[in-house]
């Protein structure tokens, strides 16, 4: 059962690169169903792996494949009302891509053991590069180059940080399997020493895919060169797959009783990230570039949160889940702003109030969630990394933290107001399909409902998520 989850799109996608378009357009579609109706069995079930050596189901792991799942569907469903208006070479490489990009990720969710982790970051990265390169212009591909050559630097470290992990075992625990849980469960036995460097060079590794400054430089070009079904994913689910090793990594050091080493660590890369994107934000000409940065930002967000621990914990998985919907909803958006003002610039966007009014709902409703403004999610998990910092004392960390968000706050609401308000005399090319607005208000209204209500079997996953590195809501 476990294994068929990410079997499924892997065998559907290889497929459609031999099948005529319609069959592919429809086979993502009922791909996501199928993959979303299993992510949700799975969750409930809590089957046993067949190799249950390398595959698990952990509270995080399926935290971040529900995600997964529920964004891909509804981004399968723009895909094809996307694909009848763009023109894309190659369609049935965009559209197997697509599929194979869900498995490498599922892989990523499910796996427990730590080269097993590690090979499955390095396939999304293959799967992922030829979505980017969709468009074959110069542009594009340098961007894809620039993507594969930075990422697979950063996993090289991580290769390297998972065997400075599996080096401070050494010879009492010949026994004991390389999988985080058994890794965790003898944590205090490990070498501190190798198990330190190894996590400093997984955080590194694994953040450059995260999009974590000073690693992220990838991440500007791969989101703005790519389609925007390709930049949801890349920005929506990707990232967090790369954060995903990073938090199962620090269960060890937690374990360990490191947790004030790793957790300074992910503070310091944490204010990093947020910092970049304050001071790149607001010289951005190009609303995918300007939303990639808000996704530097998040991500460094969601970082700091986990390194400040306890409460600030809780509010990085509850930045990541709405970030997730939000964020995947706006790259949505900015895909039919491009269709139809046909230009990426800001200055040649406007008045989208009135051309297109249905995508601005959801755009202008994005960009109040994403920037943390009441009700939306991200101000709850924002407010709890800021009163656990607090709490902490890190004093001119959170700080920092405060000014920076003010800062990223007011360059993209200036520019937001210039896309939605502005004059602009450029005539729309596209009409707004049901198919190409539905998706991103079903985004944009799970992530309401989950600030006022959580099911009590998600709110226990959660916790028990979190409890393994010491978050909770206390």
């Amino acid at each position: 059962m476990v294994e068929i989850v990410f079997l499924t799109p892997f065998i559907t996608g290889l497929g459609t690169f031999f099948l005529p378009k319609i069959i592919g357009r429809c086979l993502l579609v009922l791909t996501g169903a199928a993959h979303l109706t299993l992510s949700l069995m799975l969750w409930r079930d809590q089957p046993r792996a067949i190799f249950d050596q390398y595959f698990a189901v952990t509270p995080e792991g399926m935290l971040s494949l529900l995600v997964i799942s529920l964004l891909f569907f509804l981004i399968s469903i723009y895909t094809v009302g996307f694909l009848r208006e763009s023109k894309i070479q190659s369609e049935r490489l965009f559209t197997g891509a697509m599929l194979v990009f869900l498995s490498t990720m599922t892989m990523v969710t499910l796996s427990d053991h730590i080269m097993v982790m590690w090979i499955a970051i390095e396939a999304t990265t293959l799967a992922s590069a030829p979505l980017i390169n969709t468009h074959r212009s110069a542009a594009s591909l340098e961007a894809t180059w620039k993507y594969v050559l930075i990422c697979s630097v950063g996993i090289a470290m991580a290769l390297l940080g998972s065997v400075l992990v599996a080096f401070s075992m050494g010879q009492g625990n010949t026994d004991t399997p390389l999988s985080f849980s058994a890794l965790a469960g003898v944590a205090k036995t490990l070498n501190p020493l190798w198990l330190k460097a190894g996590f400093v060079f997984i955080l590194v590794g694994y953040g450059t895919k995260m999009g974590l400054a000073p690693m992220h430089t990838w991440l500007p070009d791969a989101h703005s060169e790519a389609p925007s079904p390709a930049s949801a994913l890349l920005s929506g689910v990707l990232l967090n797959c790369a954060y995903l090793g990073i938090f199962k990594t620090n269960k060890i050091m937690v374990a360990a009783g490191l947790e004030d080493f790793s957790g300074g660590i992910l503070m310091v890369f944490g204010l990093l990230s947020i910092l970049a994107a304050a001071t790149f934000i607001l010289k951005q000409n190009e609303y995918k570039r300007m939303l990639a940065y808000s996704s530097i930002e998040n991500m460094g967000i969601i970082a700091f949160g986990t390194g400040v621990g306890g409460l600030g914990v809780y509010g990085a998985v509850i930045c990541m889940l709405h970030h997730s919907l939000i964020k995947s909803s706006l790259f949505l958006s900015s895909g039919n702003i491009l269709l139809g003002y046909g230009n990426r610039l800001i200055k040649n966007t406007g008045n989208l109030v009135k051309g297109m009014p249905r995508t601005f709902v959801a755009f202008f409703a994005g960009f109040a969630g994403i920037s943390g403004l009441p009700p939306f999610g991200i101000f709850i998990g924002e407010l709890c990394i800021i009163i656990a910092a607090f709490r902490s004392g890190s004093y001119v960390a959170v700080t920092v933290f405060i000014l920076s968000l003010c800062v990223i706050f007011a360059g993209f609401g200036n520019q937001v107001m210039k896309i939605c308000f502005e004059e602009c005399s450029t005539e729309i090319k596209i009409q707004e399909r049901a198919s190409m607005v539905l998706p991103q208000y079903l985004l944009l209204l799970t992530s309401l409902i989950l600030c006022f209500f959580i099911p009590d079997s998600l709110n226990q996953t959660i916790s028990d998520a979190i409890s393994a590195i010491g978050g909770g809501l206390r």
